[in-house]
């Protein structure tokens, strides 16, 4: 039997066509643009079964950055049309699973699946997946009584990967596992002031804790 040692990384998404000569706005899961988008990199394409591009691969002709925004530009898409038929394709790279990101306090995806959740000393769930945003990205947890909460992947709520235990520790605010934690449950104000707060504590971190959002799925 033969296991494969490779998984399949997000660097990026295709967010919409860039002028006229087949460019794309990139949104980047990755913290080394340089690297998975040099000239002649090989990327394959997540999109679903019905698009054209299904089952292939792109190249990359060349990234440039306009007012700090990423502008990517890829082999033998030349005009806007074509560019047009890619738009919201997720870009992947092949990378060992043993590799790991060159930054400080950064994981790949695939190395948070499966981490288990502390708060307060208790496993209250499990990270099943990690979702990117613009803003942020987000640890989605299972737990035994919801089976997805959305947890803002930033120090301020996560301070803790510990990949020896395999767990991540988490300080959430009141209205995000009162289900686990039945004793911590808040009034529907108060849990909702509490989210509140936390959205606007996460983006604050967020600002001053760029994790490394190529997280694989990455």
């Amino acid at each position: 039997m033969v296991t494969s040692n490779k998984t399949a990384l997000r660097v990026g998404r295709l967010v919409k066509a860039h002028g006229l000569k087949g460019a794309f706005k990139l949104e980047l899961y990755t913290d080394s643009p340089e690297q998975r988008f040099a000239p002649g990199a090989v990327l394959d394409l997540q999109v679903p079964e019905s698009s054209p591009w299904f089952g292939k691969k792109v190249e990359v002709a060349e990234l440039r950055f306009y007012n700090s925004m990423p502008v990517l530009f890829l082999k033998d898409i030349t005009d806007r049309t074509a560019a047009e038929t890619l738009v919201k394709a997720i870009l992947l790279v092949n990378a060992d699973l043993d590799e790991t990101p060159e930054e400080e306090d950064a994981w790949f995806d695939h190395q948070l699946v499966g981490l288990g959740v502390i708060r307060d000393g208790i496993k209250v769930g499990e990270v099943i997946r990690v979702e990117h945003f613009p803003a942020q990205d987000l640890l989605v947890v299972k737990t035994d009584a919801n089976p997805e909460v959305l947890v803002p992947f930033v120090k301020a709520i996560v301070p803790v990967v510990d990949m020896t235990s395999r767990t991540v520790t988490v300080t959430p605010p009141i209205g995000l596992f009162e289900e686990v934690l039945p004793e911590l449950v808040a009034t529907p104000a108060e849990g909702s002031a509490a989210l509140a707060d936390a959205a606007e504590a996460a983006e604050a971190a967020d600002a001053d804790d760029d994790l490394n959002p190529e997280y694989a799925d990455e």
